[in-house]
């Protein structure tokens, strides 16, 4: 029996140790707050997805315009230059520069209570690569990061 719970326990810390994906691997889901703070800080990507679907869940109060949120992904090297020139873009481009070759994927920017869903193509990835996701609305990118990288 006592076996039992130690397994047991074993099985739940993994369970909570392990980086954001959801049951089919291909997707995970990020959430985003008014105190500018994602939930989830790496995801993993599988080698064996074709699309990676990334959910943005803004769980704060504020509306778009006060406190929006967007998730960005790009190589970690390019994370200031694509947030810079996303703030040039503005607000009806999601903060996001048009036809932007460093931006692997992006959502729109969402609000309180609103939700976003991008598919990242995998094939951009690379095994050794280093790559973050952030948020571009301006001033929010050097706090909003995390870390992405294809397993």
């Amino acid at each position: 029996m006592h076996k039992i719970f130690i397994t047991l326990a074993l099985a739940a810390t993994a369970a909570i140790a392990a980086p954001a994906m959801a049951a089919d691997n291909c997707a995970t889901t990020i959430e985003a707050n008014d105190m500018m703070q994602f939930n989830v800080k790496h995801v993993d990507v599988p080698k064996a997805c074709k699309n990676f679907a990334i959910t943005l869940k803004h769980v704060g109060k504020m509306p778009k315009a006060a406190m929006g949120h967007n998730v960005v992904v790009s190589n970690t090297a390019d994370v200031t230059a694509v947030a810079t020139d996303g703030a040039k873009a503005g607000p009806a481009a999601d903060y996001v520069k048009a036809n932007d070759a460093r931006v692997l994927a992006h959502t729109k920017v969402i609000g309180s209570g609103e939700s976003a869903t991008v598919q990242l193509d995998v094939s951009k990835l690379k095994a050794d690569g280093k790559y973050s996701y952030f948020c571009s609305f301006p001033g929010h990118f050097s706090v909003m990061q995390g870390t992405l990288a294809l397993k």
